[in-house]
């Protein structure tokens, strides 16, 4: 008798252990009954019925997913190697198990023919400049192919871009010039404004006798203030010629 007694109790903890279920926060269980469907339970602790009921943990949380390098080939026909990050979470837990087999490897494989797609289509100055507006067409098609299957991609990234180095070296080429031309176009525009001012200050002394007379002193101070300088000081045509007017007279 306290035999079968102790194998009672032995089957009803057995058979409680087996029973009670506790999902954490960040994870919901998907149940199916005689292989049926029944539902997603959690999180929390909860109760299912030993071997008839099947449990299949999902984890909510946001899943960081490595795409490895693609070899694609530029619209404008330069080969690169590009990879990327994808974040994503489960946000139907159902679909995640029902829809498709694997769903980490699933995204994995949309996201590697998508960048290799999306890429393909774009010039490498795109690609190198522009990884934003990428990144975002990116997102949008993965996340429309990964919708059925209860996968939300929040965000991808390009993480590395990698060209042939007779590229690199072309590139290097391009932007020592393009720094060239921008320097030249600032000192041209530099001389345009001196010349201008130049100009404007030439008008002014015209105009006044007077201030052509006073900056000639100026001119002749600064250059007496270098030690051993001799200055030899012009006498101005217009006392020349007041001179030769009373000498005649």
């Amino acid at each position: 008798m306290s035999i079968t007694f102790g194998v009672v109790v032995a089957l009803v903890v057995l058979f409680f252990a087996n029973a009670i279920k506790i999902v954490r926060e960040y994870e919901r269980g998907v149940i199916f009954r005689l292989g049926r469907l029944v539902g997603a339970k959690g999180p929390g602790l909860f109760l299912i019925i030993p071997i008839v009921d099947k449990m299949v943990k999902v984890d909510l949380r946001t899943i960081t997913l490595d795409v490895p390098p693609q070899e694609v080939i530029t619209r404008d026909n330069v080969p690169v190697s590009v990879n990327a990050v994808v974040y994503f979470r489960v946000v139907d837990p159902q679909a995640a198990v029902v829809e498709v087999l694997d769903f980490i490897e699933a995204t994995r494989q949309i996201s590697m023919t998508t960048l290799r797609s999306v890429l393909g289509k774009a010039e490498l100055d795109e690609i190198l400049a522009a990884r934003e507006k990428l990144n975002q067409e990116l997102q949008e098609i993965i996340d429309e192919h990964t919708d059925p299957w209860g996968i939300k991609v929040i965000t991808v990234e390009i993480k590395d871009v990698k060209i042939p180095t007779e590229m690199q070296r072309a590139i290097a080429r391009q932007a020592e010039a393009e720094r060239e031309r921008r320097s030249k176009i600032i000192n041209a525009e530099g001389e345009l404004q001196a010349a201008e001012k130049l100009r404007e200050a030439a008008e002014i002394m015209q105009r006044s006798a007077g201030a052509l007379q006073l900056r000639y002193l100026q001119t002749l101070a600064e250059i007496a203030t270098e030690n051993a300088t001799t200055v030899v000081f012009p006498v101005p045509i217009d006392l020349l010629t007041a001179l030769q007017k009373s000498t005649r007279e």
